[in-house]
C-alpha cells in the first residue's frame, strides 16, 4: 500500500458552562479531543487500509455564544 497524508477539517459545537465566552473557548479547545482511530481490524482488512498516525493540526475556537439554560 502507498502512504498518504490527508488534511482533514472537522468542526464541533461544544456546549459548556463557563464564567465568560473567552473561558468557554479556551476550555473547549484545551479539554476536548477525538484524535483516535475508530476503525476495527475487520474494517482495515476488508477495505485494505491502515491509519498510521493522527495528529492534531488546528484546534481553534471560532465563536462563543451564550445560550438559554436548560435547567
Amino acid at each position: 500500500m502507498k502512504t498518504y497524508q490527508v488534511v482533514l477539517s472537522k468542526s464541533y459545537i461544544v456546549t459548556i458552562k463557563a464564567q465568560s465566552d473567552e473561558q468557554a473557548k479556551r476550555m473547549s479547545e484545551f479539554y476536548t479531543s477525538d484524535i483516535k482511530d475508530l476503525s476495527t481490524s475487520k474494517d482495515r482488512l476488508e477495505r485494505g487500509f491502515s491509519i498510521e498516525e493522527i495528529e492534531n493540526g488546528v484546534n481553534e475556537a471560532l465563536e462563543a455564544e451564550e445560550v438559554a439554560s436548560t435547567h
